[in-house]
C-alpha cells in the first residue's frame, strides 16, 4: 500500500482517519466475541471488564508496540500506550459517567483491586526501566538505557499474577455457564476476523503517523502520546460507554483498569520478547510515567467516595485530561522542556 498511494500529508491524513475507523470495526467484532465467549464460559462481570474485554479492546495498542519495535520506532509505541492509558483514566470513566443518566457504579473490588493492581503495574514498569538503564546503559544524556529480554519477564511475571487473583475470582464467584444459543465456531471466526482487521489497520496508522511526524517535526514519542493514542483507544472508550449505558459500571471501570494493566505488563514487554532488546529513553518515559500516575490517583479518589463517579467528578477527570493535552502541545512547540531528548 505504501507504494500505491503518494507520499503525500493529505494522503496520511486520511489513511489515518480511514485507519482509525477499521480498528473501530475491527475491535467491536472483537469485543463482541470476547464478551460471548466470556458469557459461555461463566466468567463474573468484573473479570469479564478486566480481562476478557479488556485484553480484547487492548489488542490495538499491543499491535502497535509491536510495529513500532518491528520499524524502529519504539518510542512511538511506548508514547501510543502512555498517551492511551492517560487518556483511558481520565477521558473514558468520565464520558461513561456523563453518558449514564445516574451515577457510574463503582464497586469495592474495583476500587480496592483493580486500581491498586494497576498502580503497581505502573511503578513495576518504571522499576524495570530504571533496571535498564543501571544494568544496560546507553548514554547519559539523555538517559537512555536497553531493556533485554531478561528484564521483560518482570512485568510479564506480575501480569501471570494478575492472572491467578482473577482465577480465583472466577472460581469463588462459581457463576452458571450461559450454553444455549451460542455458535461457538462463529464466534471464534469473528474474535479472528477481528484481530487480522486491527493487525493490518494498525500497521497502516503507525506508518501514516512515522510520515506525518517525520514532515512536521514532530517527535516519535510525543506523535504516539496523541494521534497514535487517541486512534488505540477508540476501542476502549466504546466498549465502556456502552457497557456503562447498560448499568454495568463494573464491567465498563474493569474494561479500563484491565486494559491499562494489560498495556503496561504485557504489551511493552511482548515486543522486547519478540524483537530481542530496544532502547527505552528513561528522561522521557519517567516524566509521562509520573503524570500516569497522578492520573491514576486521581481516578482512585473518585471512585472512592461513595464508590460512584458523579457528573462534578466526571468533569473533573475532563479538565485534567485537557491540562495533559495542553502539556503535550507545550511540549511539542517548544514552550515547556520537562521531557528531555524528545
Amino acid at each position: 500500500m505504501t507504494g500505491i498511494l503518494p507520499d503525500a500529508p493529505v494522503v496520511h491524513v486520511l489513511v489515518i482517519a480511514a485507519a482509525t475507523g477499521l480498528i473501530w470495526v475491527g475491535s467491536g467484532w472483537l469485543e463482541e466475541a470476547a464478551e460471548t465467549l466470556a458469557g459461555y464460559y461463566g466468567l463474573p462481570a468484573v473479570v469479564q471488564g478486566s480481562v476478557v474485554v479488556a485484553v480484547g479492546s487492548s489488542f490495538p495498542e499491543l499491535v502497535s508496540v509491536l510495529v513500532t519495535a518491528f520499524t524502529g520506532v519504539f518510542d512511538m509505541g511506548v508514547g501510543a500506550l502512555v498517551g492511551s492509558a492517560i487518556f483511558n483514566v481520565l477521558v473514558i470513566p468520565a464520558v461513561a459517567g456523563l453518558g449514564t443518566e445516574s451515577d457510574l457504579e463503582a464497586n469495592r473490588a474495583i476500587v480496592y483491586k483493580e486500581a491498586q493492581f494497576y498502580m503497581l503495574a505502573v511503578s513495576a514498569l518504571v522499576v524495570t526501566f530504571a533496571l535498564a538503564v543501571i544494568y544496560f546503559p546507553v548514554s547519559t544524556e539523555p538517559i537512555v538505557g536497553e531493556l533485554p529480554r531478561s528484564l521483560a519477564a518482570i512485568p510479564l511475571g506480575l501480569y501471570v499474577l494478575y492472572l491467578f487473583i482473577q482465577y480465583q475470582d472466577v472460581d469463588d464467584a462459581a457463576a452458571e455457564r450461559v450454553r444455549d444459543g451460542v455458535d461457538l465456531r462463529r464466534e471464534w471466526a469473528k474474535l479472528a476476523a477481528g484481530l487480522g482487521l486491527i493487525v493490518v489497520t494498525v500497521e497502516r496508522l503507525v506508518a501514516s503517523v512515522e510520515s506525518l511526524g517525520a514532515t512536521f517535526g514532530v517527535p516519535e514519542f510525543l506523535a504516539g502520546v496523541t494521534v497514535v493514542a487517541a486512534a488505540t483507544s477508540l476501542p476502549d472508550a466504546l466498549v465502556s460507554v456502552r457497557t456503562a449505558r447498560d448499568d454495568r459500571g463494573a464491567t465498563s471501570l474493569g474494561n479500563v483498569l484491565g486494559s491499562n494493566t494489560f498495556d503496561l505488563l504485557v504489551a511493552i514487554p511482548l515486543g522486547v520478547l519478540i524483537v530481542g532488546a530496544v532502547e527505552v529513553n528513561f528522561s522521557t518515559a519517567v516524566p509521562m510515567f509520573g503524570v500516569l500516575t497522578a492520573a491514576t490517583v486521581l481516578l482512585f479518589v473518585t471512585l472512592r467516595t461513595e464508590l460512584a463517579l458523579g457528573e462534578r467528578e466526571s468533569y473533573a477527570l475532563l479538565a485534567a485530561y485537557a491540562l495533559f493535552v495542553a502539556w503535550v502541545v507545550a511540549e511539542t512547540v517548544g514552550a515547556t522542556s520537562v521531557l528531555k531528548g524528545v
